[in-house]
């Protein structure tokens, strides 16, 4: 799954982020998705058998490699950055990238470090005290056309993350509504 990262990665980092309210979406089905205001991974266990995460990248970088919109989001210290993708039965869906600052990793009832293969969402969500807030949406430009994506702060245990996700080609956010 690497080889697909790069140019989603470079596109996703260069959204144009607007407030939800200020977008056109271009159906329910995808408005749904980008608003979802519970775990993206479960959403996503709806609408398939297996749901699976490949790890990109899991390390640490440093607060200067923080876009100034990021820093704002969070805080100027360093960060675990965690990319990976997200796959229903087997199909590409989701490119996440996270930034857990340091700070936020401490204190916490798990360790996000040793998150693995389990999905992001799975684990935070299944905290007793996690909310979504700072939500964004857009559109990014990628080789193979426009694709949605989505940007939010998650605050686990009264601690920031912050999570974009690129809604890839076959993701079922893009899915045709029946009439």
């Amino acid at each position: 799954m690497k080889r697909i990262t790069p140019p989603y990665l470079s596109a996703l980092q260069q959204v144009n982020w607007i407030m939800p309210t200020a977008f056109t979406y271009p159906s329910d089905i995808a408005k749904s998705w980008l608003l979802e205001q519970g775990s993206l991974s479960h959403l996503m266990g709806l609408s398939c058998q297996t749901l699976q995460v490949d790890f990109c990248e899991h390390h640490w970088v440093d607060s200067e490699q923080l876009e100034v919109d990021e820093f704002t989001l969070l805080s100027k210290e360093s960060c675990l950055r965690r990319q990976v993708i997200l796959s229903g039965d087997g199909i590409p869906w989701v490119l996440g990238r996270t930034l857990i600052p340091q700070s936020s990793l401490q204190d916490q009832s798990v360790d996000l470090t040793l998150q693995g293969e389990i999905p992001l969402g799975v684990t935070v969500f299944s905290s007793g005290n996690v909310y979504r807030d700072a939500l964004q949406v857009g559109w990014a430009q990628t080789p193979q056309g426009p694709l949605l994506a989505r940007r939010s702060r998650l605050w686990m245990n009264n601690k920031p993350m912050l999570v974009a996700e690129l809604f890839l080609p076959d993701c079922p956010v893009y899915a045709k509504e029946s009439v």
